[in-house]
């Protein structure tokens, strides 16, 4: 009977079921639960995580460029000239596209 009282009091606390209901919602029947995610979408999550290495990989080199172009002078005018085909005034410029 004591332990009948000590269950019930637990059922009755609405923090503890309300926590409850929500790690069972989190972990089974959510869009990005347990069984889904590591389970039947292994392959996405492997994909993500790649594309999170390759990203990280590029906002790296770009902290370096933008490092870079704050010191040098000579850094800028080529960055210009590569990325937005900018010239001298009394230069031509030929883009040849493959």
């Amino acid at each position: 009977m004591n332990n009948f009282l000590h269950i019930s009091s637990l059922i009755r606390n609405k923090y503890l079921l309300a926590i409850i209901c929500f790690v069972v919602w989190m972990f089974f029947f959510d869009d990005r639960d347990i069984v889904t995610t590591y389970i039947k979408h292994p392959g996405e999550l492997k994909k993500l995580e790649q594309s999170k290495d390759y990203y990280q990989k590029q906002i790296t080199i770009t902290r370096l460029e933008l490092n870079q172009l704050k010191s040098n002078a000579a850094t800028i005018e080529k960055y210009a000239r590569e990325k937005y085909y900018m010239k001298r005034d009394n230069e031509d410029l030929f883009v040849i596209s493959q």
